[in-house]
């Protein structure tokens, strides 16, 4: 849907004002439709971030959620991906079970993978201090422990191998800062 607003982006990214986020779970088709069933494919995002890479938009790509045992593996190919297509930069997230959120998850890989749910749990739970849910900040989103470092290390030799030469551009904020009392003054 991203594009569909194609020519206002453009008219953003020219005065350098916007990014544009997206995020790229599996390069699985089959991955991505066990866990984001009613989301476009991989091929579409992909495309999506070739074309707004071909008109000057930049794209930072979320490699998110990473789930250990699921999708942990394809980092680097992910990093790959979305670097050939584009992106200038990329993030990623560990997979956090706010709340009631875990017991959905629990009961959805029981069910959707049977075979390898005790493993992904306990792999998720080692990341975020032995429970499916860590709060902590700076915790949260990246674990810690032994899968998470590995997840991180992944990361950082994704980003010295295929985002070596590229940077995401600092956005310019001259037009916020004159309007800054603007909006602002309706809170």
């Amino acid at each position: 849907m991203v594009l569909r607003d194609l020519d206002i982006l453009t008219q953003l990214a020219s005065d350098n004002l916007i990014g544009v986020n997206i995020s790229v779970t599996s390069l699985s088709e089959e991955t991505r439709r066990i866990l984001e069933p009613r989301t476009t494919t991989i091929k579409k995002r992909l495309e999506t971030i070739r074309i707004l890479s071909e008109n000057n938009i930049p794209v930072n790509a979320m490699l998110a959620p990473i789930i250990p045992g699921i999708n942990s593996h394809e980092i680097l190919n992910l990093a790959q991906a979305v670097s050939d297509n584009g992106a200038l930069s990329f993030g990623f997230t560990v997979v956090r079970l706010n709340g009631a959120i875990g017991q959905i998850f629990e009961d959805w890989i029981k069910k959707t993978l049977p075979d390898r749910a005790n493993k992904v749990l306990q792999q998720i739970a080692d990341c975020l201090g032995g429970t499916l849910n860590d709060s902590r900040f700076g915790i949260r989103n990246r674990g810690e422990g032994k899968i998470a470092q590995q997840i991180k290390d992944l990361a950082h030799l994704a980003r010295q191998k295929y985002f070596k030469d590229k940077t995401f551009p600092k956005l310019n904020t001259e037009l916020y800062e004159s309007y800054k009392g603007g909006q602002l003054k309706l809170f």
